[in-house]
Formats: C-alpha cells, structure tokens, sequence
C-alpha cells in the first residue's frame, strides 16, 4: 500500500482534475472506507437494511459530485467521507421515520401498546441535530468527535492529524474533549 503521502499527492492530483489519479486512488483508500461504513453501521440498531458497501459506494458518488476541494491530505479526505457516509445514514434514518409514520404501519390497540416491547436505538436524525449545535459551539471538539468516530481514527492518532492541519493538541486534550462532547452529546439528545 501506498504512504499517506503518496494519497495526498493523488487526491491534489485528482483536485486539479486528473481522473486517472482518482482512478489510482479509489483501490488505496477503498477498505478504509469500508471499515468506517462497517463501524457507522455496527453502532446501529440489529437488521439495519443498509449494507456497508452501499454506504461507501453511495459517499464516493457524492464524492465524485462535489465542487472542486483543495485537499489537504489523506485525513482531511477521510473526515470528508465520514462526515458524508453520516449524513447519508441521517437522511436514511430520516426516510425510514417517514415511512413509519403511515407507510405499511399497523394499528394496535392503546391497551396492548403498553405492553409491546421498546427498542433502544440511537436516534440518528436528533444526534445528527445535537452535532450541528455542538459543531456552532465547539469547532475544535466537533473536529476530534469526526475524526475518532466517523473518521475511526484512534485517540493517539488524532494529535498528529490536528498538528497537520494547524491545531496542536496533546493526547490528553483529545481524550477530555472527547469526554465532554459524549456528555454534551447524551444530554442534547436526551432532552430531545
């Protein structure tokens, strides 16, 4: 496999339009993808219909449709396509809500609703909200938060990647923040 710097030289390349880069590039960072989409869809709810590679291939068309992007390397790329891969889950989560709300439901009687059985899932349209107002308030956190859980990068990793881009950080830093979105994040979404 190629170096992080070799990714980083084909994404410029790519971003000054050469197609054959990105034709060079997609095999590089495919199983990366993959595994993100694995971990998005590990954390939700048992039966999702939505497949891993149905999420990566959908985040690389969207991918391919957006406006001319300077990269800034093989992070910046990946954070960009686990950012899209959770909006993507978002607006699926958002299609799904839709349908349940008339779409092939059954009526069920007030006295048996009391006692049918409640999944716990994550709701993915609040976090997803929940983040947007993190993200207002907190940049640099809502940076390490994408980095560690859509971007699966572990917390040891994140400093370098943040030092890259401008922003030291020591490893410390990385796992308070992380602690305080987890906290501001549980309590925004439980509220709602």
């Amino acid at each position: 496999m190629l170096s992080s710097e070799s990714v980083t030289q084909l994404l410029h390349r790519w971003s000054e339009g050469d197609e054959q880069a990105l034709e060079r590039l997609t095999p590089l960072v495919y199983d990366e993808l993959r595994r993100l989409a694995s971990g998005y869809l590990r954390q939700q709810r048992p039966g999702h219909t939505l497949q891993a590679t149905a999420l990566v291939h959908e985040a690389y068309l969207q991918l391919l449709e957006m406006p001319h992007i300077e990269w800034k390397g093989r992070a910046h790329f990946i954070v960009v396509a686990a950012q899209m891969m959770r909006r993507i889950l978002v607006d699926y989560a958002r299609q799904q809500a839709a349908a349940k709300r008339g779409g092939g439901a059954f009526k069920v009687p007030l006295s048996r609703a009391e006692r049918i059985p409640v999944e716990r899932e994550v709701n993915l349209v609040a976090l997803d909200e929940a983040l947007a107002e993190f993200a207002k308030r907190f940049p640099r956190q809502t940076l390490v938060v994408e980095l560690h859980f859509f971007g699966g990068l572990q917390v040891e990793e994140i400093p370098a990647v943040l030092g890259a881009a401008g922003t030291e950080v020591s490893q410390r830093t990385v796992e308070r923040d992380l602690k305080f979105a987890r906290a501001w994040l549980y309590q925004e979404v439980s509220r709602g």
